[in-house]
Protein backbone atom coordinates (compact mmCIF):
# COMPACT_ATOMS: atom_id res chain seq x y z
CA UNK A 1 0.00 0.00 0.00
CA UNK A 2 1.43 3.37 -0.50
CA UNK A 3 -0.56 7.28 -0.25
CA UNK A 4 -0.40 9.25 -3.02
CA UNK A 5 -0.06 13.33 -2.62
CA UNK A 6 -1.87 14.72 -5.81
CA UNK A 7 -1.24 17.88 -6.07
CA UNK A 8 -3.48 19.98 -8.86
CA UNK A 9 -1.82 21.97 -11.92
CA UNK A 10 -2.66 25.35 -13.04
CA UNK A 11 -6.75 24.98 -12.06
CA UNK A 12 -5.77 24.22 -8.47
CA UNK A 13 -8.58 22.15 -7.69
CA UNK A 14 -8.56 18.69 -5.64
CA UNK A 15 -11.87 17.98 -7.99
CA UNK A 16 -8.86 17.60 -11.07
CA UNK A 17 -8.20 14.52 -9.18
CA UNK A 18 -12.54 12.97 -8.43
CA UNK A 19 -11.96 9.89 -11.20
CA UNK A 20 -8.15 8.85 -10.66
CA UNK A 21 -8.84 8.72 -6.49
CA UNK A 22 -11.31 5.87 -6.58
CA UNK A 23 -8.99 3.71 -9.19
CA UNK A 24 -6.43 4.21 -6.54
CA UNK A 25 -8.31 3.10 -3.74
CA UNK A 26 -9.64 0.16 -5.48
CA UNK A 27 -5.98 -0.88 -5.93
CA UNK A 28 -5.94 -0.38 -2.38
CA UNK A 29 -3.94 2.55 -1.65
CA UNK A 30 -4.90 5.52 -0.54
CA UNK A 31 -4.84 9.15 -1.86
CA UNK A 32 -4.91 12.78 -0.08
CA UNK A 33 -6.25 15.85 -2.51
CA UNK A 34 -6.34 19.42 -1.49
CA UNK A 35 -7.59 23.07 -3.16
CA UNK A 36 -4.33 25.22 -3.47
CA UNK A 37 -4.66 29.28 -2.60
CA UNK A 38 -5.55 30.66 -5.47
CA UNK A 39 -5.39 34.79 -3.82
CA UNK A 40 -3.74 36.54 -6.53
CA UNK A 41 -0.55 37.33 -4.04
CA UNK A 42 -0.15 33.52 -3.20
CA UNK A 43 3.46 32.03 -4.21
CA UNK A 44 5.21 28.87 -4.50
CA UNK A 45 5.95 28.87 -0.63
CA UNK A 46 1.55 29.59 -0.53
CA UNK A 47 0.93 26.48 -2.31
CA UNK A 48 3.83 24.06 -0.62
CA UNK A 49 2.49 24.92 2.79
CA UNK A 50 -1.47 23.90 1.39
CA UNK A 51 0.36 21.18 0.27
CA UNK A 52 1.89 20.35 3.51
CA UNK A 53 -1.01 21.01 5.78
CA UNK A 54 -2.94 18.56 3.80
CA UNK A 55 -0.64 15.58 4.63
CA UNK A 56 -0.17 16.81 7.94
CA UNK A 57 -3.72 16.84 8.38
CA UNK A 58 -4.08 13.70 6.75
CA UNK A 59 -1.32 11.74 9.00
CA UNK A 60 -2.57 12.96 12.10
CA UNK A 61 -5.56 11.11 11.70
CA UNK A 62 -3.29 7.67 11.59
CA UNK A 63 -4.54 4.66 10.42
CA UNK A 64 -2.46 2.54 7.64
CA UNK A 65 -1.04 5.87 5.79
CA UNK A 66 0.55 7.00 9.11
CA UNK A 67 3.10 3.65 8.04
CA UNK A 68 3.27 3.77 3.89
CA UNK A 69 5.43 5.05 1.55
CA UNK A 70 4.13 8.76 0.44
CA UNK A 71 4.37 8.88 -2.87
CA UNK A 72 3.82 13.11 -4.28
CA UNK A 73 2.22 13.22 -7.55
CA UNK A 74 2.36 16.86 -9.23
CA UNK A 75 0.50 18.06 -12.59
CA UNK A 76 1.70 20.09 -15.00
CA UNK A 77 2.30 23.89 -13.03
CA UNK A 78 2.65 21.57 -9.88
CA UNK A 79 6.51 20.86 -10.94
CA UNK A 80 6.90 24.03 -9.96
CA UNK A 81 5.88 23.97 -6.35
CA UNK A 82 6.37 19.83 -5.62
CA UNK A 83 9.51 20.11 -4.95
CA UNK A 84 9.57 22.77 -2.63
CA UNK A 85 7.09 20.29 -0.90
CA UNK A 86 9.44 17.49 -0.74
CA UNK A 87 11.59 19.12 2.08
CA UNK A 88 8.95 20.39 3.88
CA UNK A 89 6.71 17.50 4.62
CA UNK A 90 6.72 15.97 8.44
CA UNK A 91 7.85 12.70 6.56
CA UNK A 92 10.30 11.19 3.53
CA UNK A 93 8.46 11.25 0.39
CA UNK A 94 9.51 7.98 -1.50
CA UNK A 95 8.97 9.24 -4.92
CA UNK A 96 7.80 12.22 -6.62
CA UNK A 97 6.07 11.48 -9.71
CA UNK A 98 5.93 14.66 -12.32
CA UNK A 99 2.69 14.33 -14.34
CA UNK A 100 2.62 15.89 -18.22
CA UNK A 101 4.49 18.55 -15.77
CA UNK A 102 6.91 21.83 -15.95
CA UNK A 103 10.25 21.52 -14.81
CA UNK A 104 11.80 24.49 -13.68
CA UNK A 105 15.78 25.32 -13.08
CA UNK A 106 17.23 27.04 -10.57
CA UNK A 107 16.10 30.79 -10.24
CA UNK A 108 13.19 30.58 -13.26
CA UNK A 109 10.50 32.04 -12.95
CA UNK A 110 7.03 30.08 -13.96
CA UNK A 111 6.51 33.07 -17.22
CA UNK A 112 10.13 32.51 -18.39
CA UNK A 113 9.47 28.75 -18.53
CA UNK A 114 7.55 29.29 -22.04
CA UNK A 115 10.10 31.05 -23.40
CA UNK A 116 13.32 29.28 -22.24
CA UNK A 117 12.16 25.99 -23.53
CA UNK A 118 10.59 26.92 -26.70
CA UNK A 119 6.69 25.60 -26.09
CA UNK A 120 5.13 27.84 -28.03
CA UNK A 121 7.05 26.51 -30.92
CA UNK A 122 6.76 22.30 -30.03
CA UNK A 123 2.81 23.02 -29.34
CA UNK A 124 2.57 24.57 -33.18
CA UNK A 125 4.73 22.37 -34.71
CA UNK A 126 2.95 19.46 -32.75
CA UNK A 127 -0.48 20.91 -34.34
CA UNK A 128 1.19 20.82 -37.92
CA UNK A 129 2.45 17.22 -37.47
CA UNK A 130 -0.88 16.02 -36.72
CA UNK A 131 -2.92 17.69 -38.93
CA UNK A 132 -4.41 20.33 -37.41
CA UNK A 133 -2.73 23.13 -39.27
CA UNK A 134 -1.87 26.55 -37.65
CA UNK A 135 -2.52 26.59 -33.92
CA UNK A 136 -5.16 29.68 -32.89
CA UNK A 137 -5.23 31.45 -29.66
CA UNK A 138 -4.69 28.76 -26.60
CA UNK A 139 -8.49 26.83 -26.42
CA UNK A 140 -9.57 24.89 -23.04
CA UNK A 141 -11.84 22.17 -25.26
CA UNK A 142 -8.54 21.56 -28.15
CA UNK A 143 -5.43 21.89 -26.00
CA UNK A 144 -6.88 20.25 -22.51
CA UNK A 145 -10.25 18.39 -23.03
CA UNK A 146 -9.84 16.83 -26.36
CA UNK A 147 -10.04 13.78 -25.11
CA UNK A 148 -12.13 14.04 -21.71
CA UNK A 149 -15.41 12.64 -21.60
CA UNK A 150 -18.22 15.65 -22.58
CA UNK A 151 -19.63 14.87 -19.27
CA UNK A 152 -16.69 15.44 -17.11
CA UNK A 153 -16.05 18.60 -19.41
CA UNK A 154 -19.03 20.14 -18.71
CA UNK A 155 -18.64 19.32 -15.43
CA UNK A 156 -15.16 20.97 -15.24
CA UNK A 157 -15.94 23.89 -17.44
CA UNK A 158 -19.21 24.94 -15.52
CA UNK A 159 -17.67 26.39 -12.60
CA UNK A 160 -15.83 28.45 -15.30
CA UNK A 161 -12.23 28.95 -16.35
CA UNK A 162 -9.74 29.13 -13.39
CA UNK A 163 -6.99 30.78 -13.03
CA UNK A 164 -3.47 30.42 -11.03
CA UNK A 165 -2.09 33.21 -8.72
CA UNK A 166 -0.39 35.57 -10.83
CA UNK A 167 2.98 36.03 -8.10
CA UNK A 168 3.54 32.61 -9.34
CA UNK A 169 4.43 32.82 -12.42
CA UNK A 170 7.11 36.20 -11.48
CA UNK A 171 8.79 34.21 -8.27
CA UNK A 172 12.02 32.48 -9.14
CA UNK A 173 12.18 28.51 -8.06
CA UNK A 174 13.95 29.34 -5.25
CA UNK A 175 15.67 25.57 -4.77
CA UNK A 176 19.34 25.54 -5.74
CA UNK A 177 19.42 21.85 -7.55
CA UNK A 178 16.31 19.02 -7.35
CA UNK A 179 15.43 17.53 -4.17
CA UNK A 180 17.19 14.16 -3.62
CA UNK A 181 14.42 11.73 -3.60
CA UNK A 182 13.76 8.97 -6.77
CA UNK A 183 11.63 10.83 -9.39
CA UNK A 184 9.89 9.73 -12.04
CA UNK A 185 8.73 11.67 -15.33
CA UNK A 186 4.91 10.71 -16.81
CA UNK A 187 3.63 12.30 -20.27
CA UNK A 188 1.03 11.83 -22.14
CA UNK A 189 1.24 10.75 -25.60
CA UNK A 190 -1.27 12.75 -26.50
CA UNK A 191 -0.54 15.79 -24.92
CA UNK A 192 -1.14 18.59 -27.23
CA UNK A 193 0.18 21.38 -24.82
CA UNK A 194 3.34 19.86 -23.92
CA UNK A 195 4.00 17.52 -26.69
CA UNK A 196 5.76 14.24 -25.63
CA UNK A 197 8.53 14.93 -27.85
CA UNK A 198 9.11 18.12 -26.34
CA UNK A 199 8.61 16.81 -22.89
CA UNK A 200 11.47 13.85 -23.80
CA UNK A 201 14.31 16.77 -24.71
CA UNK A 202 13.48 19.56 -21.41
CA UNK A 203 13.27 16.06 -19.16
CA UNK A 204 16.90 14.94 -20.91
CA UNK A 205 18.10 18.08 -20.45
CA UNK A 206 17.01 19.49 -17.25
CA UNK A 207 16.34 16.03 -14.56
CA UNK A 208 18.27 13.87 -16.82
CA UNK A 209 15.92 11.22 -17.19
CA UNK A 210 13.70 9.37 -19.55
CA UNK A 211 10.27 10.39 -19.56
CA UNK A 212 7.83 6.85 -19.33
CA UNK A 213 4.87 7.51 -22.10
CA UNK A 214 1.39 7.18 -21.26
CA UNK A 215 -1.85 7.47 -23.05
CA UNK A 216 -3.86 10.37 -22.76
CA UNK A 217 -3.16 13.91 -23.11
CA UNK A 218 -2.65 16.61 -20.90
CA UNK A 219 -5.56 16.20 -18.70
CA UNK A 220 -5.03 12.40 -17.99
CA UNK A 221 -6.21 12.28 -14.43
CA UNK A 222 -10.06 13.08 -16.28
CA UNK A 223 -9.61 11.21 -19.81
CA UNK A 224 -7.54 7.64 -18.67
CA UNK A 225 -7.68 7.71 -14.86
CA UNK A 226 -8.06 4.13 -14.89
CA UNK A 227 -4.37 4.15 -17.22
CA UNK A 228 -3.01 6.18 -15.09
CA UNK A 229 -3.48 4.32 -11.84
CA UNK A 230 -2.03 1.83 -13.65
CA UNK A 231 1.63 3.77 -14.60
CA UNK A 232 1.64 5.21 -11.05
CA UNK A 233 1.61 1.29 -9.60
CA UNK A 234 4.06 0.63 -11.23
CA UNK A 235 6.90 1.54 -9.04
CA UNK A 236 8.77 0.23 -5.93
CA UNK A 237 7.30 2.43 -3.28
CA UNK A 238 4.10 1.28 -4.55
CA UNK A 239 4.91 -2.64 -3.88
CA UNK A 240 6.64 -2.00 -0.39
Amino acid sequence: MATFTLVPGADGRAWFWHRLVPELRARGHDAITMDLPDEPSAGLDELADAVVAAVTAAFEEGGERASTPLVLVAQSLAGFSAPLVCERLPVPVSELVLLNAMVPVPGETAGQWWENIGQAEARSAYAAATGRGAVPAFDLRVDFFHDVPPEVTQEALSVGASAPPAALFEQPWPLKEWPDVPTRFLQGRDDRFFPLEFQRRVVRERLGLEVEEIPGGHLAALSRPRDLADHLLRSAATRS
